[in-house]
């Protein structure tokens, strides 16, 4: 009798354990755990491999998005990846090498498991121009066709904040977006590089809703003034998420409803090591209305 009524508290303790954490749960704006951009941890990387794998399987994240390869083989760093339940979802590669090495980009991106081949610079002197604006759409919808046709990999463009000149009734950012075709063009967001040129990344994520793929959480240090179009500020200004300028929760908030899937947290400070585990903890705090 005792062992089966010890049996039964325990079972009862296990559901209402299982319940407590699911509603809690369902009050949670992020309850899952965030993804993670290669170039945050860059210098860990460049000296080993496996061991900042490890610091970042230690955080929690399984979802990571590579701006280098790290001297490492597609092969090789997949298999590294995979031994520590980590899935490279998305590739980053510059703009030349989209171009140039359409095919070995492709490749490498598939061996690595990716969905996304990533870039986030377009080549321009001075201001970016309409010229600028029309050559990378042609490339945009050229290359990002080939990768769709022959790879089935889907192209995204990361904005870098000198996309937003001033164009028509808009900006040269919202004519990338009309003139590229949605079959074979996606953006990925970076929140700080459209808040620190004057725009708002929510009202980007509801105007564009699924052309958005991905984003780049990060945050602009207090006191930066914004407006610039330069796509430069101190690495230093990136700050933990939610202590800085940009309305983080409504960028969630509207991510969500853009159907967003992939949200890679970006810190390029030299604060990035201590700055991280507190945004992710500020993220798993953040509560829905």
């Amino acid at each position: 009798m005792i062992r089966h009524l010890k049996k039964g508290l325990l079972t009862l303790s296990l559901i209402t354990g299982l319940t407590s954490g699911q509603t809690f749960a369902q009050k949670q704006l992020f309850p899952e755990a965030p993804g993670m951009v290669s170039y945050t941890y860059r210098n860990q990387f460049a000296q080993d491999v496996p061991g900042t794998l490890d610091v970042l399987k230690g955080l929690g994240i399984t979802d990571i998005e590579f701006s280098s390869l790290f001297k490492q083989t597609p092969d090789d760093l997949r298999k590294m990846c995979d031994a520590r339940g980590i899935k490279c979802s998305s590739y980053g590669v510059s703009y030349e090498d989209l171009v140039n090495k359409t095919d070995e980009v492709g490749k490498a991106a598939l061996t690595l498991g990716a969905k996304y081949v990533r870039i986030s610079s377009i080549p321009h002197k001075g201001a970016f121009t309409l010229e600028n604006a029309k050559q990378a759409v042609a490339d945009f919808n050229k290359y990002g066709k080939l990768l769709k046709d022959k790879y089935g990999l889907t192209f995204i463009y990361h904005n870098h904040g000198f996309e937003f000149e001033p164009y028509q009734d808009g900006t040269l950012y919202d004519y990338l977006l009309k003139n590229t075709d949605p079959k074979y063009v996606g953006m990925e967001l970076d929140i700080l590089w459209a808040f620190f040129p004057g725009q708002d990344p929510a009202q980007l994520l509801a105007k564009y809703g699924n052309r958005y793929k991905a984003l780049h959480m990060k945050d602009l240090k207090k006191g930066v003034e914004r407006g610039s179009l330069s796509g430069s500020t101190p690495k230093d200004n990136d700050v933990t998420l939610g202590t800085g300028q940009i309305d983080i929760p409504a960028v969630i908030k509207a991510a969500r409803k853009a159907g967003v899937k992939h949200y890679y947290i970006e810190d390029e400070s030299s604060s990035a090591l201590t700055q991280v585990p507190e945004s992710i903890k500020y993220l798993h705090g953040l509560k829905k209305d």
